[in-house]
């Protein structure tokens, strides 16, 4: 590849899939009464891999899902995602997992050139987002929008096959769908909820907050005196956002003393760890969980530094919001002895990761095996929200609070950031997808062929007629000294 744009930018990935060799024919038996072999909740980088790796595995009979009305309003990278550029490094293995004419350097330096790509510091949010709008559109990977999962419930015990029976509203309208496996890939509130400080609900229900996983209008912001309550990635971004939206001044309030930075994470990313964290001792987990948790998410330097460029940016630590009220239009607040009034309020506090704060997951989270239940953790090492977290098996799906009461869980598989505490990153994120959607898929086929073994066996004891006779071979065959 050149250093100047090609004219068929995509001929380097056509040609790629072209050696790759045909995608294998779907193998799972079909059954009556099961509409999907894998339901995926969730159109985004994660999703869309997910239906790709299964395509690849000879797992065919998928569908994808997405609560967003169309593409353009689906997921977070040009919604409610804030930063000007990944926070992760701009070459780790993406959605490729691996096949490098798929991935974002080969897509970029198609159109831009290699010294354009090698100039990147981080790569640009949304041109990240054009990225997966390709990598959708270029693999033919189908995304039903305006579709929401409300409930999950079990299959009859008497069904011929065990399925789950999930509850959709498509464009408003309730339908049931049937599938084996569900996958939900659905980003980060979607294993718990947005986390509110209970001092933050007043304005928030007063509709002069929002957290950062809601839709805001920073234009409307310009003008007013806006506070942020938090401390990571995502407070400084919205911070920022709402300064460069012409807001008069934004104060950002953090619990902590100083501004975490020490990403503690970054010491168990070496191949031996990474590559086998699902297999290491609970203990193990577990201290690192907590480790990163009390260290605190790291927002990335240039995250700080743009906040900094505005002058009527302040900066608040040791400042946790104990309580706020409404006056008027305004949010009043007492922090460290001083009295504060602003026009809008931004909470950047983060999710919870309990499955029981979710609507379509509230009347299976009781048969949930959690953290608490498989793991007593010693007295310096308590974290109770870590501990409603779901404790996962290796394929990365629920497993029983209760053994035999519930195996039909099992066909449920997490791929978002609930799953922190079981496999050590935030799933969803990119530095996940390498490991763990191979791991998922590998799961989801083995499953898929002992459910079916009857009827594999029945196959792969089939009667195999020959490629040929002994005619072809006679005549080279040896017969007392000569050949006849």
């Amino acid at each position: 590849m050149t250093d100047t744009t090609t004219p068929d930018p995509d001929a380097f990935a056509r040609e790629t899939l072209r050696l790759l060799g045909a995608q294998p024919d779907n193998w799972v038996p079909a059954h009556d009464g099961i509409d999907h072999d894998v339901l995926i909740v969730g159109g985004g980088q994660t999703g869309s891999a997910i239906a790709f790796a299964l395509r690849r595995a000879g797992i065919t009979r998928t569908s994808v899902i997405d609560a967003a009305p169309t593409q353009e309003k689906a997921g977070v990278w040009r919604n409610r995602a804030r930063m000007t550029q990944l926070r992760t490094v701009k070459s780790l293995v993406g959605p490729e997992l691996g096949i490098t004419a798929l991935g974002f350097q080969a897509w970029y330096e198609a159109r831009h050139g290699r010294a354009a790509y090698a100039a990147l510091d981080r790569i640009p949010r949304t041109v990240w987002a054009d990225y997966l709008d390709w990598y959708r559109s270029f693999l033919g990977i189908a995304v039903r929008y305006g579709t929401r999962l409300v409930r999950i419930e079990p299959s009859p015990a008497d069904a011929p096959v065990p399925h789950l029976r999930l509850h959709l509203e498509v464009d408003g309208q309730p339908r049931v769908e049937t599938a084996r496996k569900l996958v939900l890939a659905n980003g980060v509130a979607d294993n718990g909820k947005p986390f509110v400080p209970e001092a933050l609900r007043p304005a928030l229900a007063a509709g002069l907050g929002a957290h950062t996983a809601d839709t805001i209008d920073f234009a409307a912001l310009a003008g007013r005196t806006v506070a942020v309550v938090g401390g990571a990635a995502s407070a400084f971004d919205a911070a920022a956002t709402a300064l460069e939206a012409g807001a008069a001044s934004v104060h950002l309030f953090a619990r902590r003393a100083h501004i975490p930075s020490t990403p503690v994470i970054r010491v168990r990313s070496y191949p031996g760890i990474y590559d086998n964290y699902t297999a290491l001792p609970d203990a193990t987990r577990w201290h690192q969980a907590v480790r990163y948790r009390r260290a605190g998410s790291t927002p990335p330097a240039d995250s700080v530094k743009r906040v900094l460029a505005f002058p009527h940016f302040h900066l608040h630590l040791s400042a946790p919001w104990d309580a706020a009220r409404t006056e008027g239009r305004q949010v009043a607040t007492t922090v460290g002895g001083e009295d504060f009034r602003f026009d809008f309020v931004i909470a950047g506090t983060g999710y919870t990761t309990d499955p029981a704060d979710r609507a379509e997951l509230a009347d299976i989270a009781p048969l949930i095996a959690r953290w608490r239940d498989r793991y007593d953790a010693p007295a310096d090492e308590r974290d109770d929200d870590l501990a409603a977290s779901p404790y996962l098996g290796s394929g990365l799906e629920y497993l029983e609070k209760t053994p035999g009461t519930a195996p039909w869980l099992g066909a449920i598989h997490i791929y978002n950031p609930a799953g922190f505490a079981s496999v050590g990153l935030p799933l969803g994120d990119v530095p996940s997808l390498r490991r763990d959607v191979p791991a998922l898929v590998a799961r989801i086929s083995r499953d898929l062929v002992l459910a079916d073994l009857d009827l594999h066996e029945q196959r792969i004891r089939a009667h195999v007629p020959p490629d040929f006779g002994d005619e072809l071979y006679g005549p080279a065959l040896w017969r007392g000294g000569k050949a006849l």
